[in-house]
């Protein structure tokens, strides 16, 4: 399957069987490496040659792509990576890596107010500590501004499930309809695989903030 820049070749035919799938493959514009797509930022040029970020991934038109990091970005706004990439002239709004921010924390936080509306969602200390004593947790977040005391008593030496640090406890709480929240646990679904992939690439655009994974998923890390 060809990965050259902008290519998006037809997705093969799948068969049933039962077997995980490799995620589909992208070649960075910057940097030329190889990814999933999850772990990059599409982008597409519309009509009036204005470029435009795809987070969903479903805009119309010839995808360019970049891996989903701060500095990959601004690279590709500075040099004019878009235009050499779309072979035309392309408009770059000023500020783009501060606006992907701003769209992947903003769906990361729409995740989590999800969760919660699902019934797939604790927030609080003794809701956390029970979910992960039970079993029920698959995604911990713990809030950037939270003790440190209170997450080490929380979490001890628990390095099985992915922690996502990426968030103040206000916002939290906003998600949650609530003033604030430290401590939050996902449990296994659809929504937690899909906040970990948006905080995965938000993760590259942050000064301050992580995402840990377990030694198991990042071993399958490419």
């Amino acid at each position: 399957m060809r990965t050259d820049a902008g290519a998006e070749p037809p997705e093969p035919a799948r068969e049933d069987d039962g077997e995980e799938r490799e995620a589909p493959l992208r070649r960075c514009i910057v940097s030329r490496a190889v990814l999933p797509k999850e772990r990059l930022i599409r982008f597409v040029v519309d009509p009036q040659g204005m470029l435009l970020p795809d987070l969903e991934g479903g805009l119309p038109g010839r995808g360019l792509w970049l891996q989903a990091r701060r500095d990959v970005v601004e690279t590709a706004c500075a040099k004019g990576s878009f235009a050499k990439a779309a072979r035309a002239a392309v408009r770059v709004s000023p500020g783009m890596a501060d606006r992907i921010e701003g769209l992947l924390r903003r769906r990361c936080l729409d995740i989590i107010g999800l969760a919660r509306r699902a019934g797939q969602l604790a927030a609080g200390f003794e809701q956390v500590r029970a979910w992960l004593e039970e079993g029920r947790a698959a995604l911990l977040i713990e809030a950037t501004d939270g003790s440190e005391g209170g997450r080490a008593k929380l979490l001890g030496s628990e390095g099985r499930l992915p922690l996502v640090e990426l968030f103040t406890a206000h916002e939290l709480g906003a998600a949650l309809g609530r003033e604030q929240a430290v401590h939050v646990a996902l449990g296994p679904g659809a929504l937690a695989k899909r906040l970990l992939a948006e905080a995965s690439r938000l993760a590259g655009f942050v000064a301050a903030g992580r995402v840990i994974l377990p030694a198991a998923d990042k071993a399958k890390s490419p």
